[in-house]
Formats: C-alpha cells, sequence, structure tokens
C-alpha cells in the first residue's frame, strides 16, 4: 500500500476496446484513481499485444510491449480497466524476451508496476469505498484472465458493497468463460455460443435488471448474444458503477466475426 497523502503518477491503459467502443470506462478510470489521489495521465497508446501473443506471432507480441514499456516507463504505475490487458503486461511482458537479458530485465521491471483498475484500488492504493450510487440490483461475471491472472474476485465486490442502493446478486458461476476469448469466439463459433449461452442463463437466473463485469471483451460478448435472445438486462462495466458515471447507455454488442462458407 503506498503511503497516506502521496501523490503517485499513473499511465492509464485504456485498452483497444475501451478507446473503440466504450470510452466512458476510460473516464470511469481516471475518474476513480484522481478520487484515490493518483495523477492520471493517458499518453499516445496502442494495442497491449495479446492478439498477436494468443496468435503465436511472437515477433509482433515484441515490437507491440517494447512500445508499451518505452511509452509508459515515466509512470510510477500502469493501469488498465481489463483484466485480460492487464495479466498480458503483468504476466506474459517477460517472456517474450526470455532470450534477451537486458531486454527481459525491462519487461520484469514493467510487469511488476503493470496492475488491473480495481486490484489496484483496493490492493494498492487501499480504497476501501467509493461515493457512488445505483440503486439497482446487479449480478456480476469474473473474467478469466482478470481472475486467474490477476488474482481480481474479492475486491470489486468490496467495493460494490460500499455503492447506495446496489444488490448484488451472485452468480451460480461467475468464475466461468462467457466464450469470447478474443479470437476464439471467431474461430470457434458454435462452441464459444453454447458456452456464452450458459452464462446468459446463470445471469437470467439472478433476475438482476444489470451485469456488471471488468472485462469489456466479456461484457460485449454477453451483451450481443442477450440482445439476441431479447433479453432487458443492461450491461455496463463496473468502472462506470463504482465511479457513479451509469447515465453511460447499456455496452452494444461486440461486432460480428467473418461468416464462415
Amino acid at each position: 500500500m503506498v503511503e497516506t497523502g502521496r501523490k503517485i503518477r499513473v499511465g492509464l491503459f485504456a485498452t483497444c476496446l475501451v478507446d473503440l467502443f466504450r470510452p466512458t470506462v476510460g473516464f470511469a478510470a481516471v475518474k476513480l484513481l484522481e478520487d484515490a489521489g493518483c495523477v492520471v495521465e493517458v499518453p499516445a497508446q496502442t494495442c497491449c499485444g495479446q492478439p498477436a501473443f494468443n496468435s503465436g506471432d511472437t515477433n509482433a507480441a515484441r515490437a507491440i510491449a517494447l512500445q508499451a514499456i518505452e511509452t509508459f516507463a515515466p509512470y510510477d504505475y500502469v493501469v488498465a480497466p481489463s483484466g485480460s490487458c492487464a495479466g498480458m503486461m503483468a504476466k506474459h511482458y517477460p517472456e517474450l524476451f526470455e532470450h534477451d537479458p537486458e531486454l527481459r530485465a525491462r519487461a520484469i521491471a514493467f510487469s511488476a508496476k503493470a496492475f488491473e483498475l480495481v486490484s489496484f484500488l483496493v490492493d494498492v492504493l487501499g480504497v476501501t469505498r467509493v461515493a457512488a450510487r445505483f440503486p439497482h440490483s446487479v449480478a456480476y461475471h469474473d473474467s478469466c484472465s482478470g481472475l486467474r491472472e490477476m488474482s481480481v474476485q474479492a475486491q470489486p465486490r468490496a467495493l460494490l458493497e460500499t455503492v447506495e442502493g446496489l444488490e448484488l446478486r451472485e452468480l451460480s458461476e461467475a468464475d466461468t468463460c462467457c466464450g469470447f476469448g478474443g479470437a476464439f469466439a471467431v474461430k470457434f463459433g458454435e462452441i464459444s455460443t453454447a458456452i456464452v449461452d450458459r452464462k446468459t442463463q446463470d445471469v437470467a437466473a439472478t433476475g438482476a435488471p444489470v451485469l456488471l463485469a471488468g472485462d469489456l471483451g466479456c461484457l460485449m460478448n454477453i451483451a450481443g448474444r442477450l440482445k439476441r435472445q431479447g433479453s432487458s438486462v443492461a450491461v455496463r462495466h463496473v468502472a462506470e458503477v463504482l465511479a457513479g458515471m451509469t447515465e453511460a447507455p447499456p455496452i452494444a454488442e461486440a461486432p460480428a466475426g467473418p461468416k464462415k462458407g
């Protein structure tokens, strides 16, 4: 935990999906970080490199990682409102440079200061409550990367408990995949659909009118399936609720992938 009152400089890694599809998540992240006493900047940036890394294009992933390492070098911390992007930076950058000791050392130093937004607020800054109101019942989905790579589970729930009027209704399978998995949803459409169908059934069973999560990829995938099923459940990023920025409309579905055949 940082010293009380110490101003720390945070570089916000906004993520591609937030930048292109849901900028309000970025604004919410900035508000939460500034309310916690941070100085926040959003430097010019590109992808975290995860799509290239997961596709086996390590050369492209290295180039992207180096760009991020250089861009965020001046900051005390790098914070992303996404478990998957944070997981890529915090867990996988060092292995990209395992045969280059100098670059690997830089990657390890960078990874040590890379965090997912809500875990950074709770675990590093020591935030215990937020000044927000959301008079609705909500369900919460744990994204795979956030949960398994960044250990994000208790932190969002702890802060949601402090939101005035909010009731959290737990999913019976909150920690199971939504079926997105980036390119997985495009390569294995039928399997992805079967997985997200199970997730939407779980959401419906709670009776909650709102679904929250900390990863926009998951949210867009689930939102798209809910819409096609005719569901009225609204889908929002947890940062929007914690920051009290809930005037934004529900998250739209993810763009359709290329059709096969």
